[in-house]
C-alpha cells in the first residue's frame, strides 16, 4: 500500500523513503497508551458537542475491540501506514466508517505521540521504582544475615579500613534509595499532559484540555503549546536516571567479579547465576554481573543518542524525534532486566567470612587508629600520621604487622604509647570505635538496617 498525503501530494512515496520513515516496527509498543489517549480524547470531543455523543461511542467501542486484538495477537501492524497511530485509526475507520475519521479533530500526531510517550514513561518509572525497592530489600535481607562479617574497607582498591559487610552493603541501599528518589521526582515533570497542543500552536476547537487530564491521570496540561510537542527533556532525564542506575549497578557487579575472584575469594556465586567455560572445565564465570556491567555502557549510549538527538532541533516539532523512543525503550528494558536479575542473584551469594577476616590482617588497617590514638594524647594529628608512618614503613622492611609488635616496640616510635593500645587494634575494636552517625560499629550499622527495613517492607 502505498502512501498519499491527503490532497497536496500526486505521487507515491518511493519505497526506500516509506522504509526510512516507518516506526510501527518499534512504536507499536505504544499501542495500550495510544489507544487510552483516544478514548479520553474522542469521550471529551462528544461531551463538547465537536463531534456527535453517537460518533464518540462509536469510537470509543471501535478503539476498545481494537485494543483487546492488539492484547490477544490478532491485529496485524501495517509498515507502510507508518506508525502506531496511523494503523490504529486506519483500521477503526474500516471498522466503524466515517466517524472513525472524526477521532483526529483537534489534535495532531505531534501532540498524541508525545501524549503517548509520557503516559508509557509514568508507567515505566513505576515499574522501576517497584524494582528499585525489590533490590535495596535485597541487600537489606542480605546485609542481616551477614551483620557480624568484617572485611577490608577500601579506598584507590587497597586496603583502608576494617567494615562490617553489612556496612558495605547499605551502601548500595543508599545509591538506590537516591535512585528511587531522582525518579520519583521525574515522574513529577513526565505528568503534565501535552495533548491538545494539536500540531504547534493549539486547537481552534473548543476542547476541555483538563477533563483529557483528569481522565489520563496527568497533574496538569502543558502552558506552551510549541514546547509540548517538542519537548524531549523528560525522556533525556528519563535516560539520565537510568544512566545512574546502570552504574550503581554497575558498581556492584565490578565488586562481585573481583571478590569472586581467587585473589579475593569473599564469594561465590550461585550456580543459576554463573556459566562455565567451553574449554576450562574448572571455571566458574560471574557473567551475569559481566553482562550488567556492560549494558552499562550500552545505556549510556541511550542517553548520548537522546542528547545529540536534540541539540539541534530549531522549534516546534521535527520529524527527527522519531529517533526518540527506541533509546528510551532500550534504557527502560534494560534497567528492568538488570534490576530484577541483580535482585534475584543477591540471595545466591555465599559468603567466606573467614577469607574476608584474613584479609583485614594484610595492609595495615590498623594504621589510622594508631594515629588517632596518639592525636587523642595531645600530638598533632599530622605528627601521630607522620609516626605511624615510619612504623608502618619499619613493619614493611621486617615483614612484621602491627598487632604483632609490642609495647616496647611501638615505645621506640613514639613515648605516648600505653599498654592500651594493644587492645584497639582488633579489627572489631577498630569497627566499634566509629560510633558515629553514618559509621560502621555494630549498633550504628543495626539502626540503619532498621530504618532501611522500616521503609521498604512496607
Amino acid at each position: 500500500m502505498k502512501k498519499l498525503w491527503g490532497g497536496r501530494f500526486e505521487q507515491e512515496a518511493d519505497a526506500l523513503v516509506e522504509r526510512l520513515g516507518e516506526s510501527v516496527s518499534f512504536d507499536a509498543r505504544l499501542a495500550p497508551w495510544d489507544i487510552r489517549g483516544s478514548i479520553a480524547h474522542a469521550r471529551m470531543l462528544g461531551e463538547c458537542a465537536i463531534i456527535s455523543k453517537r460518533d464518540a461511542k462509536k469510537i470509543i467501542a471501535g478503539l476498545k475491540a481494537i485494543g483487546k486484538d492488539i492484547v490477544s495477537g490478532d491485529f496485524t501492524f501495517d509498515p507502510a501506514l507508518e506508525d502506531v497511530h496511523m494503523n490504529i485509526e486506519t483500521a477503526l475507520t474500516e471498522r466503524i466508517g466515517d466517524a472513525g475519521k472524526r477521532l483526529h479533530t483537534g489534535r495532531s500526531r505531534n501532540d498524541q505521540i508525545a501524549t503517548d510517550v509520557r503516559m508509557w514513561a509514568r508507567d515505566q518509572i513505576d515499574v522501576i521504582d517497584g524494582l528499585l525497592t525489590g533490590l535495596q530489600q535485597a541487600f537489606v535481607t542480605f546485609a542481616e544475615s551477614h551483620n557480624e562479617a568484617i572485611l577490608p574497607g577500601c579506598t584507590h582498591l587497597q586496603h583502608g579500613q576494617p567494615v562490617l559487610l553489612a556496612h558495605h552493603n547499605l551502601a548500595y541501599v543508599e545509591m538506590f534509595s537516591r535512585d528511587a528518589e531522582r525518579f520519583g521526582q521525574l515522574r513529577r515533570r513526565v505528568n503534565v499532559m501535552p495533548l491538545g497542543s494539536a500540531a504547534m500552536a493549539g486547537t481552534p476547537y473548543p476542547i476541555d484540555r483538563k477533563r483529557v487530564a483528569r481522565e489520563l491521570e496527568f497533574d496538569s496540561v502543558s502552558a506552551n503549546s510549541m514546547d509540548a510537542v517538542s519537548d524531549r527533556d523528560f525522556l533525556i532525564e528519563f535516560c539520565a536516571n537510568v544512566a545512574l542506575t546502570m552504574m550503581h549497578l554497575s558498581r556492584f557487579s565490578e565488586e562481585l567479579i573481583l571478590w569472586s575472584s581467587p585473589e579475593f575469594g569473599f564469594i561465590e556465586i550461585g550456580d543459576a547465576f554463573t556459566t562455565g567455560s567451553s574449554i576450562m572445565p574448572q571455571k566458574k564465570n560471574p557473567d551475569v554481573a559481566e553482562l550488567v556491567r556492560g549494558k552499562t555502557g550500552r545505556v549510556y549510549g541511550d542517553l548520548t543518542a537522546l542528547l545529540t538527538l536534540m541539540k539541534g532541533l530549531p522549534l516546534a516539532y521535527n520529524r527527527d524525534l522519531q529517533e526518540d523512543k527506541e533509546p528510551a525503550f532500550d534504557a527502560s528494558d534494560t534497567v528492568q532486566l538488570c534490576l530484577a536479575v541483580v535482585a534475584r542473584m543477591i540471595p545466591a551469594i555465599a559468603i567466606d567470612a573467614d577469607a574476608m577476616a584474613r584479609a583485614t590482617e594484610r595492609g595495615f588497617l590498623e594504621a589510622t587508629d594508631l594515629a588517632d590514638y596518639l592525636a587523642a594524647r595531645g600530638l598533632p594529628f599530622r605528627e601521630a600520621h607522620a609516626v605511624v608512618g615510619k612504623l608502618v614503613l619499619h613493619c614493611t622492611k621486617k615483614d612484621l604487622k602491627l598487632p604483632c609488635l609490642s609495647l616496647e616496640d611501638l615505645r621506640r616510635f613514639s613515648p605516648l604509647f600505653n599498654e592500651d593500645v594493644l587492645k584497639i587494634m582488633a579489627p572489631e575494636a577498630i569497627v566499634r570505635a566509629r560510633d558515629t552517625i553514618g559509621g560502621t560499629a555494630p549498633r550504628r550499622v543495626r539502626a540503619a538496617l532498621s530504618r532501611a527495613r522500616k521503609r521498604l517492607f512496607r
